[in-house]
């Protein structure tokens, strides 16, 4: 029979093989978020199309182009989160989060939706990790932002990333820039997209994102907005690097970046790889002080980044980086008849509750099926329950590693599997001449010993 249907383009399964590296990546972004105090936040997976419009801006390539927008059974127009900060300054403001202590620094892992071109790092339905700083307007906050990125890729042990940085100043002095933009472009009139058509009269900073080949190459030489820039915005671009030279953080200033969303103003970055192709950039953030008010709310400074999680594990991939080991199984229980099946069930639940993973055949297969099944999972130790043991109450623990078999009792066994593992183990590190106590493997296996 054939398949139903496949996965839609531009969308991906994660099978069990591959999901520990992703629990792994996202287990080090919240364990760093959270050690510069900031705390998660989890929104609705879809909006009222508007919130994007006002928020990412009319002119950007997300609003135009790449929203999923559809009309719900009441007649309202919903859109799939194309980002996070949209969503997250709405629940700021709903929620009264300005009344709290400020700042207010929320973390989030989110899927977000974009219709373009499927490719490697890029994908329909993906997958970000981001950061908001509600309320910190000094230079600090930009640079503490950067930092907690710059944290994540240490962690995980990512190197050769180039930071760029860049300011795309206030909306006071992109007026002047903006002029200049239009004449620049203007020039070029004819040889621009159609979409750039429309954003020379709107937004001439558009142009500077287009993915068009034509326009990119027409935009090399584009006046640059630091030329442009009012004192209060040099200033702040002076002082985030400061702040970073103080955090011996490296980076090139980039004029270039614009970022693709219009909410931006002053600070812009990147954190970007050569390794990974066309779609180098696997971080980009800054600040973006005008967006709380331009969803409603009292004029309050903000910043952050998104972090995307399927270009993190292209690159980590790329880089042959390491993994800790997924958690396997320690005990397999293969049981002979229903009495045994039923000590198995209840031994499983003890150990399981002792924090140790545990399996018992719950598929009826022969004892030789059960073997190969264990050995398959790569149990770390097997133990045989049949009529025999369950009427003299002796049973024997086979090391799957070595072969070395231990012999128990099976009432005693529930509270003496983590002592044999230990000595087990203990044992493997003397014959290699190392040494471990006891207290620090019990801790690694999560007993209780």
């Amino acid at each position: 029979m054939a398949l139903i249907t496949n996965a839609i383009k531009g969308t991906q399964d994660t099978l069990p093989s591959d999901s520990y590296k992703i629990q792994y990546v996202e287990s080090a972004m919240r364990e760093t978020a959270e050690n510069f105090g900031f705390r998660e936040m989890r929104t609705p997976v879809f909006e009222h199309t508007e919130l994007f419009q006002r928020g990412v801006g009319e002119t950007t390539d997300v609003v135009q182009k790449e929203m999923y927008t559809f009309l719900d059974k009441g007649e309202r127009s919903i859109t799939l989160r194309p980002e996070g900060t949209a969503g997250a300054v709405r629940a700021f403001l709903e929620h009264g989060l300005f009344n709290e202590a400020l700042p207010q620094k929320i973390y989030y892992l989110t899927s977000c939706y974009r219709y373009e071109k499927p490719q490697a790092g890029r994908l329909r339905e993906f997958h970000q990790f981001g950061i908001e700083c509600f309320g910190a307007g000094e230079p600090s906050a930009d640079a503490e932002a950067i930092s907690l990125a710059n944290e994540i890729f240490n962690y995980l042990g990512i190197d050769g990333l180039n930071l760029e940085i860049n300011s795309i100043g206030c909306p006071e002095c992109r007026k002047e820039y903006h002029k200049a933009l239009q004449e620049y472009f203007s020039k070029y009139e004819n040889d621009l997209c159609e979409t750039c058509h429309g954003r020379l009269g709107r937004n001439p900073m558009r142009i500077l994102d287009c993915k068009s080949p034509v326009c990119s190459e027409i935009a090399k030489n584009a006046p640059t907005v630091l030329e442009f820039l009012c004192d209060d915005c040099k200033n702040h671009f002076d002082g985030v690097k400061k702040y970073l030279d103080a955090m011996d953080i490296k980076y090139t200033v980039n004029p270039q970046i614009v970022r693709g969303l219009d909410y931006y103003t002053r600070t812009v970055f990147e954190f970007v790889s050569t390794e990974i192709g066309a779609q180098g950039t696997v971080c980009g953030g800054g600040r973006y002080d005008g967006l709380i008010a331009e969803m409603g709310g009292n004029p309050l400074p903000a910043c952050g980044f998104g972090l995307g999680i399927e270009r993190l594990l292209l690159l980590m991939d790329k880089k042959n980086s390491q993994f800790p080991e997924p958690k396997k199984t320690d005990l397999y229980i293969a049981s002979m008849g229903e009495q045994a099946s039923l000590r198995a069930a209840a031994l499983t639940k003890e150990l399981r509750e002792e924090g140790l993973c545990v399996q018992f055949d719950t598929v009826g297969r022969g004892f030789k099926a059960q073997m190969k099944y264990a050995n398959k999972i790569g149990a770390a130790y097997v133990l045989v329950l049949g009529d025999t043991e369950l009427e003299t109450g002796n049973i024997k623990l086979k090391n799957m590693a070595d072969g070395k078999e231990h012999e128990m009792k099976l009432d005693e066994f529930a509270e003496n599997f983590q002592s044999v593992v230990i000595k087990d183990a203990m044992q493997g590190f003397e014959t290699l001449g190392l040494e471990l106590d006891a207290e620090t493997l019990s801790a690694m296996m999560g007993g209780n010993e």
